[in-house]
């Protein structure tokens, strides 16, 4: 193998039996995603908050809007990003480079102001695109092809990014929501409004840290993640070069036409004039993409498999449509209409963006031993069948969530909901994630032609990115659609897409070629 492609440290077994580097990898990839999780939590809640309380009073339909693209651009970007990192940068550089474009990013949403707000998030898209999908390639050039260590250093990592997601919400809210932090700012002279963006800055001294230490401890890297070798055909490098050159004159040039017809009002520039536009963009990149897919050469069995990973694609889309509510619509309800108080004593809305990593971190042991408990017994049910459960979970989530939304309709003024029932939601929604998305990742690489597994991760990301998309523009609705029916309609989606998975378990598993 190429030097870039294995970590040197192969046979160490300093970091709990793993290599040394995964320490550097998963204390890396914990601030990381510390500092996205944290921003999170407060993202909607900061722009539909009024002025008076220094948030940016946006209806929820503006802010669903822009967290939904914000939150499908970070998954979409992982595409571009991978590439780069492939032909030019190697995966090392590329977490390093894209980690400082993200702090800056978290620095620039803790400078008040409209316009250090999009750029914030901008910077954020960009650095994600450019981290996220290479930081997980580095954990797999830690170990030889045949290790039998790796999955279990996969698990270790995914520690690594709930650990962080956990952690996140409890400080960055603190710090943004929390009325002791407020009263503090106050006496020491501090506009308490201000609290938001000490909220953001919190993300970045996370991400800060995520980088002192990837580079103090970068030496156990090893040679993984090594920059590319330079091209020996001098052609394909100049190809790769231009494919960069036209792609980041497209981004800059689609940019400019869209502010020239703004600052011309030649086009109002709204909501829904840009989630038609990026609607439509999706269409006709998912089209193209599958389209280009099919275009190529395949064996039957391969052909079968690649229908699989469509339809998988589609009910992965159906499902983070569902599940990405949790920092839009839900994180909405929790805020508004959720008694936020635990034996008496009162906390951020936003904690509750935490629990679905404390039950990922209670409960995914327990699936782990779940599965192959009944594989021992020729119980663990397929791929589709895991994935239908899954549906039907989201699904499930958000039917619990209709009792105390019909109470809240024509209640007093200041009526709130016992916390539980969010509780609830988060903990079966959890338990869908598990039944579904490691499922999928690795169903999806075991469908895949070898020769384009990466091609096929593309696959997930994107449908990753469709969904964030969808569920974002649920969440536009918040206010203007009855929350019952809201959630109502969100069930009956996921509901649906689950009853015809299960019809279809049949044929999709025939079409596997053997893979379970």
């Amino acid at each position: 193998m190429p030097a870039n492609q294995v970590g040197t440290a192969t046979d160490d077994t300093a970091f709990f039996g793993h290599p040394r580097g995964l320490s550097t990898l998963f204390f890396t990839e914990m601030w990381e995603r510390f500092s996205y999780y944290g921003m999170r939590a407060l993202l909607i809640l900061f722009m539909t908050a009024p002025v008076a309380a220094g948030g940016l009073g946006f209806e929820a339909r503006d802010a669903g809007v822009i967290y939904a693209t914000y939150t499908a651009f970070v998954y979409l970007l992982s595409l571009p990003g991978g590439w780069i990192a492939d032909k030019f940068l190697g995966l090392r550089r590329s977490v390093f480079i894209g980690g400082v474009i993200i702090m800056f990013g978290h620095i620039s949403l803790a400078l008040p102001g409209i316009a250090t707000f999009y750029l914030g998030l901008v910077l954020v898209v960009l650095g994600t695109g450019l981290l996220k999908p290479n930081i997980s390639a580095l954990v797999g050039q830690l170990y030889l092809p045949d290790d039998a260590r790796r999955d279990a250093g996969f698990s270790i990592y995914y520690m690594g990014i709930n650990l962080g997601a956990f952690i996140a919400p409890l400080v960055c809210g603190t710090l943004a929501q929390a009325e002791w932090f407020k009263a503090f700012l106050m006496n020491l002279g501090i506009d308490p409004k201000g609290s938001w963006h000490w909220g953001f800055g919190a993300a970045a001294v996370g991400m800060f840290l995520g980088l002192v230490q990837f580079v103090l401890t970068g030496k156990f890297l090893g040679n993984a993640g090594a920059p590319p070798a330079p091209n020996p055909d001098a052609e394909e490098a100049r190809k790769a070069k231009r494919q960069l050159i036209l792609g980041i004159g497209a981004v800059v040039g689609i940019l400019g036409l869209v502010a020239i017809l703004g600052a011309t009002n030649a086009v109002e520039i709204n909501a829904d004039n840009i989630s038609f536009v990026i609607g439509v963009a999706y269409v006709i990149v998912t089209v193209g993409y599958f389209g280009a897919l099919f275009a190529q050469e395949w064996t039957p069995v391969e052909r079968n498999r690649l229908i699989v990973i469509v339809v998988l694609f589609v009910c992965a889309a159906v499902f983070w449509s569902a599940f990405e509510q949790a920092g839009s619509s839900l994180n909405l309800f929790a805020d508004r209409y959720t008694n936020n108080t635990l034996f008496g004593m009162a906390f951020p809305s936003s904690y509750f963006q935490s629990l679905n990593s404390l039950f990922v971190i209670s409960l995914a042991p327990v699936f782990a031993w779940l599965w192959v408990w009944l594989s021992q017994r020729s119980l663990e049910p397929s791929s589709p069948v895991k994935f239908a459960i899954g549906l039907l979970g989201v699904g499930l989530g958000f039917v619990i969530l209709v009792p105390p939304a019909f109470t809240i309709i024509g209640a007093p003024e200041g009526f709130r909901v016992s916390p539980m029932w969010l509780v609830m939601v988060y903990l079966i929604h959890t338990i869908a994630e598990l039944c579904l998305s490691p499922v999928g990742l690795s169903t999806v690489t075991k469908l895949a032609p070898e020769r384009v597994v990466g091609q096929m991760m593309g696959v997930w990301f994107l449908g990753a990115s469709v969904g964030n998309f969808a569920g974002g523009q649920i969440a536009s609705l918040f206010e203007t659609f009855p929350l019952p029916w809201l959630f109502l309609s969100v069930f009956a989606t996921a509901g649906l897409a689950s009853l015809v998975l299960f019809l279809l378990v049949r044929p999709i598993r025939n079409l596997m070629g053997g893979i379970k």
